[in-house]
């Protein structure tokens, strides 16, 4: 992350905390996000989309419907993150909406490296890398990919609103196209 971001980031922390949410830390959203991310992404891979009703937004829910039943086994078993096998989280973009009517959003967009040992080719579509990495000596190899994800996390912050977080976009990149 360039300097610049990761001050801009820190400054809309620090608007949320003074505006919003007095007790808003961005690690145990961190650590939140890491475990949504988890149990969102299994439940992809399981195709178990209903239980995903309180998590996900419907318009999001939608697409994804759309995708998962077209989607390769292979590319649907990639989709599964453990949270131990999530190896780096960072935040990407933070932003502050305030709508016509008086609402007030706040988004941050969350980017997951983890590892997942589905068995998709060296190459996938669209001429990308995947990243491999060998456990083990030559006779119990276990290849595992290097994936990444980008799940934006949105939270309404009206006076009255569910003080709940709900998952606005899903991007697995060459898997969930």
């Amino acid at each position: 992350t360039s300097p610049f971001v990761w001050l801009r980031t820190r400054f809309y922390y620090l608007l949320i905390r003074l505006y919003f949410d007095q007790e808003f830390s961005i690690e145990e959203f961190t650590r939140g996000a890491k475990q949504a991310f988890s149990v969102v992404s299994k439940l992809l891979s399981q195709r178990k989309l209903d239980l995903l009703d309180e998590l996900v937004s419907g318009e999001v829910l939608q697409v994804l419907k759309e995708k998962i039943s077209v989607l390769p086994d292979n590319h649907r078993d990639a989709l599964a993150a453990d949270i131990d096998a999530i190896m780096y989280t960072t935040e990407g973009d933070v932003r502050i909406y305030y709508d016509d009517d008086g609402i007030k959003f706040v988004s941050i967009l969350m980017r997951f490296w983890y590892l997942n040992g589905a068995n998709l080719p060296d190459e996938v579509p669209g001429e990308t890398k995947v990243f491999q990495i060998m456990f083990g000596d030559e006779s119990t190899k276990e290849k595992r990919h290097l994936l990444t994800a980008n799940y934006e996390f949105q939270r309404e912050f009206t006076e009255g609103a569910k003080p709940d977080w709900t998952i606005t976009r899903i991007e697995h990149p060459r898997l969930l196209e």
